[in-house]
């Protein structure tokens, strides 16, 4: 079946605020990036839908719902509200689009959830938000698209399905969702010691879970140990009906926000070969605070799922849709990014960054298969 992306213009000029991480343009920097490649045929486009509150109950409460509409109706925030539902504190900003947007990302892992019920390959690159609460926000994440669309697949019928994350932070609100539910196994392979400071090694959620927390400096050769020692056994193993995948690309080592050291070519990696193995698969964005970082790996993401080959280097088009990046406010204030190397304009494909495996990287990958059942419990 022919993959399909998902967009939207709402993340274009969407921001939660000059100061916030989340000040720069992702999605539509990636979303232009691969159009400019010329690789989206007008078929393989769908526009996201927003989610609506009755939707979005399949897993939020209703008052914290209805306090997000307040929020972006008001653009202000009660003491109240804001102590209940964490809207306006620890980086959960007010903004214009405080539930639009998120409800847009919702909307488009629905829908991606929709067009895999008879298998195919979907990417969204505004989903990943895998912190978010049924009842708060969390972690810059006011909703969880990640959970609403794994749980449209159980409401298919799906009963054996595999959520795995890359992102440099711990999925845990995809985990905790699903702690009691055997029809979800969660594989989470992030940064120790970062926030959430959640997922280690032994955490197994009632043994519907596998966490892979992995040191700072984590390079390709250890990616691809963990790869090869984990990730693929784990879905051998499990073989599951549907596989989703949370992107995350504050795991490259451009990223602000972590100390991890891939480069892109891991994150392509691990996408073939899911895809390889996945009845039905559905490719989340995530984190991801350097725009150029984020745009190259999410672009390059859907170059393997639609089948393109990455380009030594990016045609004029498309490097001037990354060279226009130094002219939006959000990158002023990041001195770092006052001159970016030429290469985040002229490549699409990253160096590899190989490196020693570590001992603590091999420990962490034998422990995540060392609690697999052999043949996992599932619901009928």
């Amino acid at each position: 079946m022919t993959p399909l992306l998902i967009g939207s213009e709402i993340y274009r000029g969407s921001t939660y605020g000059p100061k916030h991480p989340l000040a720069i343009p992702r999605v539509s920097t990636m979303l232009d990036l691969v159009q400019a490649l010329g690789w989206v045929d007008p078929a393989q486009y769908r526009d996201s839908p927003r989610a609506s509150v009755g939707e979005l109950l399949r897993f939020h409460r209703r008052d914290y719902l209805d306090a997000l509409l307040r929020a972006e109706h008001t653009q202000t925030v009660s003491a109240d509200d804001r102590a209940r539902f964490r809207i306006g504190a620890d980086g959960n900003p007010v903004f214009r689009e405080v539930f639009s947007r998120p409800a847009t990302g919702a909307g488009g892992t629905l829908l991606a959830g929709r067009l895999t019920a008879h298998g195919g390959v979907v990417h969204v690159p505004g989903g990943g938000t895998h912190h978010g609460r049924p009842d708060r926000a969390s972690g810059f994440c006011y909703l969880n698209d990640a959970v609403l669309g794994l749980l449209a697949w159980i409401d298919q019928g799906l009963n054996n399905i595999l959520y795995l994350d890359l992102d440099a932070h711990h999925g845990d609100g995809v985990q905790d969702a699903f702690q009691d539910d055997p029809r979800v196994f969660t594989l989470s392979i992030h940064e120790d010691g970062r926030w959430p400071f959640t997922g280690a090694s032994d955490d197994r959620a009632g043994g519907h879970a596998a966490n892979i927390p992995v040191p700072p400096g984590f390079n390709d050769s250890e990616f691809g140990w963990v790869l090869h020692h984990a990730i693929l056994p784990v879905i051998d193993r499990l073989r599951p009906q549907a596989i989703m995948v949370q992107c995350g690309a504050d795991a490259l080592e451009e990223d602000p926000l972590a100390k991890l050291s891939l480069s892109n070519n891991a994150h392509r990696a691990v996408v073939a070969a899911v895809m390889a193995r996945a009845p039905r698969l559905i490719v989340l964005g995530g984190g991801g605070y350097n725009p150029w970082s984020v745009a190259r790996c999410w672009a390059g993401v859907w170059g393997v799922l639609a089948g393109h080959a990455m380009p030594d280097r990016l045609p004029p088009a498309a490097e001037a849709v990354l060279r226009n990046l130094r002219a939006q406010p959000a990158m002023s204030a990041r001195a770092a990014w006052r001159d970016p190397p030429e290469h985040w304009f002229t490549t699409l494909a990253d160096a590899p960054r190989p490196g020693v495996v570590r001992a603590a990287v091999r420990r962490a990958a034998a422990a995540a298969l060392a609690g697999l059942h052999a043949d996992p419990p599932r619901v009928a």
